[in-house]
């Protein structure tokens, strides 16, 4: 299996992402074109682009800056709900023909402003059935010729998706309940863990693939990737002291994003903040106070260090069998150079 090194672009309507420091044109197509450029120019395979009511939207970003790179490969987070599956595997297919195979896509199911845009809740059950259906008739489409699907929540009827992609996308996904899980062990090609110990990722890899087995998955094996922040800085002396001091600064500010319910109430956010009761700092350098303060998804812990430290770090989880990664960290420009110069080049070349 290939490894994949990926970084994060925040297409927020409002400034100041995880502490981010830009705030003119924060969202311009300048600035995130730099961004994206940036990714290119340091090594990075692509970036995550996340999705959310009340955000840009995430493909229109996702097709713009495509549009103005050559190899920069973005990962596109969707919502069934917000998306038919038609409609997207149309759009999607039209995005990877016209760059020429570099769409990459990140399936999300958790709660969001549902109402806003026309979509409703169900429970927890209804929305990963409805995704798995959403995951399979897009791929079907991708692949297939006069598609027919008769499905709870989606038809469709003798569909043809023209032009077809280059290659398939890969579909990333990530969800930590039990109904989740049931999805990526059957239909995802990567599932994305937040940055948990590496005895929490293996238990969950293993349960992962036994479940692929005992459901009966057709697609080649489950692919695995962490979705982590990675506070990089040339001594771990001084990332620790930068680390303590980010989070001062957020505990100070109240912690508000900590607060969210929709983050809260999702199973993967829970298991990240419990693992504050095991320890401040666990596997010698994953962070977790973050998530006491204001982080919320990559940004509930932290992988802290040199160079070396967080690398050797990745290196662990890689031999777990984790081979996709999408690493962060704020102010997200001059960290995507820092960390492209200084970290993807010891995880590439590790033999």
């Amino acid at each position: 299996m290939s490894r994949e090194f990926l970084w994060y672009i925040p297409n927020q309507f409002d400034p100041g992402h995880r502490g981010d420091d830009v705030v003119v044109g924060h969202n311009s197509l300048e600035t995130l074109t730099s961004h994206a450029l940036a990714v290119e120019k340091h090594g990075w395979g692509g970036a995550l682009i996340g999705t959310g009511w009340g955000r840009p939207d995430t493909f229109t970003v996702a097709t713009a800056l495509a549009a103005r790179t050559t190899t920069f490969r973005p990962l596109i987070a969707v919502r069934p709900g917000y998306w038919r599956p038609a409609n997207f595997a149309s759009a999607a297919a039209t995005l990877d023909h016209l760059t020429g195979g570099r769409v990459l896509v990140n399936i999300v199911s958790g709660k969001d402003n549902l109402p806003a845009y026309g979509d409703s809740e169900g429970d927890q059950a209804d929305r990963y059935a409805r995704t798995l259906e959403f995951m399979r008739i897009v791929r079907r489409l991708w692949t297939e010729q006069s598609v027919t699907y008769r499905g709870e929540y989606f038809s469709v009827t003798e569909s043809t998706v023209e032009p077809r992609p280059v290659r398939t996308p890969r579909l990333y996904f990530g969800g930590a309940s039990e109904a989740a899980e049931r999805v990526a062990a059957t239909d995802a090609d990567v599932q994305l863990f937040w940055g948990e110990p590496l005895d929490g990722v293996a238990e969950r890899i293993e349960r992962l693939k036994v479940l692929g087995e005992r459901l009966g998955r057709q697609l080649p094996p489950l692919e695995f990737g962490l979705r982590v922040t990675t506070l990089v800085r040339d001594t771990t002396g001084q990332a620790w002291a930068d680390a303590e001091a980010k989070v001062a600064r957020m505990a100070e500010n109240g912690g508000m994003f900590a607060q969210d319910p929709l983050w809260r109430a999702a199973v993967g956010q829970q298991r990240l903040r419990d693992l504050a009761a095991r320890g401040e700092v666990l596997d010698n350098n994953l962070y977790t106070t973050p998530g006491k303060f204001g982080g919320g998804g990559a940004g509930t812990t932290w992988l802290v260090g040199s160079a070396e430290d967080v690398a050797k770090s990745l290196r662990r989880y890689q031999s777990l069998g984790v081979t996709h990664f999408v690493l962060s960290d704020t102010p997200y420009l001059p960290e995507v150079k820092r960390q492209g110069e200084q970290l993807l080049p010891l995880l590439r070349d590790q033999g």
